[in-house]
């Protein structure tokens, strides 16, 4: 019985204890990993799973269980307590499947679904702690590791909707630590993607995380002062994961986010663009529907510097008025929530080195600590360290300190640089922010 006829067969049993309307989740999932550590093999873990989750309805009440009986032989009785639940909760009137499937979905490629060998894993993580290892001042490594994994999803719908997909992933990572006794550094370096052959060069990685752990011996801590900020690429994204979660569409619809009433309005400086797309090529997050059964499309979030959308499930679009922007994530066992796809920031004009110079003084982050963002109000501080930025060049590292804004304002102060790369699903190039607040020692 294929995913689909087992979730038909779900559906119907379904319908025989009485649900109104129900659709039905497949989750299948296989994955391989290893670490290893110094040259030692410190674990070797293969998974797998098959999950299925059933989400029933009457009326607008609605009740989710979930099994792992892919025999089906126990679906007459998972139907039958669904909507035993559905008749105790109270209503939803915002709770619903989509009104009707999609005429068709876009094409979507299957993955190759050949396994590596635990020994080609091996090989990778091995690849990349040897080269970390071989940059003049490491002295020593946190390890290195090597994963593959394949993940099918199968959905089916009692308004008629039944689509399938599937999606596979190769990673690598390794961190290296420089210096000796108390002032010791690490840095990491790590790369994912959904084919083998655009998989980074391990002993690239190795090296990159070797020599930035080097250059991050000897911190200082800076005076506290007001000054731009470049953030580099891998830890810009957190400022587009940031934007994401405030135009999440479910905190919109609470109120819980300082972007609640400012669609339509200008948030980001001119030229600004935000896009989320479930459809581009290699992406990490690729698919071809929602797990609503909503077909994906591009979608911009901010176009020329206006927030003009919000990411939206069913149930948050019909709070706010709106249409699902086909983005309803879930698991077998809990509904369906707004969450992002790819996402990205599309890139500026200007080069890195072209932001700096222009910047002179200032600070350049390669880490931030810790979580201290209010997504009500927009507050930001968060912990870093990275680079001084002098004479519009990297000066030297610094360590220890917390930098503070306010989103709002970073937002309508930022700017990107030319050097977007897609290797994470939220993806933004560097990024300069102006007017932030560095918390380092006291002056004097």
């Amino acid at each position: 019985m294929t995913d689909l006829e087992l979730l038909d067969s779900l559906l119907s049993a379904a319908k025989r204890a009485g649900a109104e309307a129900a659709d039905a989740l497949f989750l299948r999932s296989d994955s391989l990993s290893v670490q290893r550590r110094l040259g030692k093999v410190e674990q070797v873990e293969r998974s797998e799973s098959r999950d299925i989750g059933l989400r029933v309805f009457l009326g607008r009440r609605q009740a989710i269980v979930s099994t792992t009986d892919t025999a089906g032989e126990g679906f007459a009785a998972l139907a039958e307590r669904a909507v035993a639940m559905a008749r105790a909760v109270p209503e939803d009137p915002f709770a619903g499947l989509p009104e009707a499937p999609p005429a068709s979905l876009p094409a979507f490629p299957e993955p190759a679904r050949e396994e590596p060998s635990t020994e080609a894993l091996l090989a990778r993580a091995a690849a990349a702690e040897e080269a970390a290892l071989a940059v003049p001042g490491v002295t020593n490594s946190e390890g290195a590791s090597a994963a593959w994994g394949i993940t099918e999803v199968a959905l089916a719908a009692s308004t008629g909707f039944a689509g399938r997909y599937a999606r596979a992933s190769h990673s690598v990572s390794v961190t290296a630590v420089a210096g000796q006794g108390t002032a010791m550094e690490r840095d990491y370096e790590w790369h994912s993607a959904t084919t083998l052959a655009a998989l980074e060069d391990p002993a690239a990685l190795g090296r990159r995380a070797g020599e930035q752990a080097v250059r991050r011996l000897n911190p200082r801590r800076p005076e506290t002062r007001r000054l731009p900020v470049v953030y580099a690429p891998r830890v810009a994204a957190s400022l587009l994961m940031h934007f994401a979660q405030a135009a999440n569409g479910a905190a919109v619809a609470r109120g819980t986010s300082f972007l609640a009433q400012k669609r339509g309005e200008r948030v980001f400086a001119p030229g600004i663009r935000i896009r989320d797309d479930a459809l581009r090529p290699g992406g990490l997050r690729s698919r071809p529907f929602d797990l609503e059964g909503t077909a994906s499309a591009p979608l911009d979030l901010v176009a020329d510097g206006v927030l003009v959308a919000f990411v939206l499930d069913c149930r948050s679009a019909r709070q706010l008025g709106l249409a699902s922007t086909g983005h309803a994530s879930r698991g077998v066992s809990s509904p369906p929530s707004p969450a992002v796809s790819n996402l990205w920031l599309e890139p500026g004009a200007r080069s890195p080195e072209e932001l700096l110079r222009g910047v002179g003084e200032g600070l350049y982050v390669t880490e931030l600590i810790g979580m201290g963002v209010n997504m009500v109000t927009g507050d930001y501080s968060r912990g870093a360290a990275g680079f001084l930025i002098r004479g519009g060049e990297l000066a030297e590292p610094v360590s220890g300190i917390t930098i503070a804004g306010r989103l709002p304002e970073m937002f309508a102060h930022l700017t990107p640089a030319n050097d977007l790369a897609f290797r994470r699903g939220v993806d933004a190039p560097t990024v300069l922010v102006e007017g932030l607040t560095m918390a380092g020692r006291s002056g004097g």
